[in-house]
């Protein structure tokens, strides 16, 4: 694994990771606007990513090559994983953040609210159901499994509550938005901070 992001200028970190199973690189930059691709191998996956760019406001690029074969499971947990790693490491010593982030997102019928705290402690509570096990070949098992390796691997306690819906496309869909709302909200830095830890510990690790 490789990484880069607290020295640099700009809140940027590049992560790779490569088992027997899968191989995964990462590039994230907080502070960007949307740009970067995603080529998993899982097409839904990758426009589910998208939505965490775009409404994140992320320049993120993730490729990934894995045991498809098997099925997609190694693919998105470790896609997951690689993105938390990426996400700690552009925070850096999470100075002058604004910390906490949440977002009630609607996608037709479907409501769902992410909350996030960049705790140094990750952590992920799903409570909701899907109507359906797949959408399309992907398996909607998956999507929990994705927030979870992303929330320990990030150091964040993530929250999502699937408030309504009866469209398991529509609810994912919610999910990743809301996800990504939350997440930019959390790492924007707050402008009363002048460059603080915002924790009482004056730490967060």
């Amino acid at each position: 694994m490789s990484a880069h992001g607290p020295s640099q200028p700009t809140r940027r970190a590049h992560v790779e990771r490569h088992t027997a199973e899968t191989r995964v690189w990462v590039e994230l930059v907080l502070d960007g606007h949307g740009a970067g691709e995603r080529r998993t191998g899982v097409p839904f996956f990758d426009h589910m990513l998208d939505h965490v760019a775009v409404h994140g406001l992320f320049d993120l690029t993730v490729r990934a090559e894995g045991d498809y074969a098997v099925d997609d499971h190694h693919t998105v947990e470790d896609v997951g994983i690689v993105m938390g790693q990426a996400l700690r490491h552009a925070l850096g010593e999470r100075k002058g953040i604004r910390r906490y982030g949440h977002a009630l997102v609607p996608m037709d019928e479907a409501l769902v609210l992410a909350a996030v705290d960049i705790s140094g402690r990750g952590l992920l509570t799903f409570s909701g159901q899907f109507p359906a096990s797949k959408v399309g070949t992907f398996d909607t098992e998956l999507v929990p499994e994705f927030l979870r390796a992303l929330a320990a691997n990030g150091g964040v306690t993530l929250h999502v509550r699937v408030l309504a819906g009866q469209n398991t496309h529509h609810i994912i869909e919610a999910i990743f938005k809301a996800l990504g709302r939350a997440l930019r909200e959390a790492t924007e830095p707050d402008p009363r901070r002048a460059g603080e830890v915002p924790s009482t510990k004056g730490v967060i690790e």
